[in-house]
């Protein structure tokens, strides 16, 4: 069960999740360099992307990490997404630099992330939309969380993106009662 701060997600297939909901300023430099190691790996060594994943929009951010809880591997970000208030990137919130480590795929983590993260969404702003801005290929994913297309594809640094919008009144689903 979720007690606020993280939860141990236990799957069928033997991985554990530990989840954290960090501001910036809480982020030791430990957990930033595990998070950025992590970014980079996924958003500009794996997609083949140059542009700046570093942002002045990271310290504005609450950061979900999932950490994997193993006694066979150290602990390393197995999930990770962050979230921006109203105003940051959109008039709405957002959730932003959702990635899955290469090593904790194909156990569901991207749904538990997003749901995770989705709750967070429902706690500290339950009554403001959420919008993204998706790589196109995921838009069936993301619409299986209740979003809904609101944009025609377009290029976000060389990959097809779209922006999708969740309502308020949907988000509602994912509180943490």
């Amino acid at each position: 069960m979720f007690n606020g701060r993280g939860c141990i997600l236990n799957s069928n297939d033997a991985l554990s999740v530990h989840w954290e909901y960090l501001p910036f300023a809480e982020l030791d430099a430990e957990k930033l360099f595990a998070i950025l190691f992590e970014r980079q790996t996924v958003f500009v060594l794996e997609q083949q992307c140059i542009y700046p994943d570093i942002d002045a929009k990271d310290k504005q951010a609450m950061h979900l990490i999932g950490w994997t809880m193993s006694q066979e591997i150290e602990p390393h970000v197995a999930a990770y997404l962050r979230i921006l208030p109203p105003g940051a990137s959109f008039e709405e919130s957002s959730i932003g630099r959702v990635l899955v480590s290469d090593r904790a795929r194909g156990h569901g983590l991207g749904d538990a992330l997003m749901r995770q993260g989705l709750k967070h969404l429902s706690a500290d702003y339950p009554h403001i939309d959420v919008r993204i801005s998706a790589q196109s290929y995921l838009e069936k994913f993301y619409s299986t969380l209740g979003f809904k297309t609101i944009s025609e594809i377009y290029d976000e640094d060389g990959i097809p993106h779209i922006d999708m919008l969740l309502k308020a009144k949907d988000l509602q689903q994912f509180s943490f009662s």
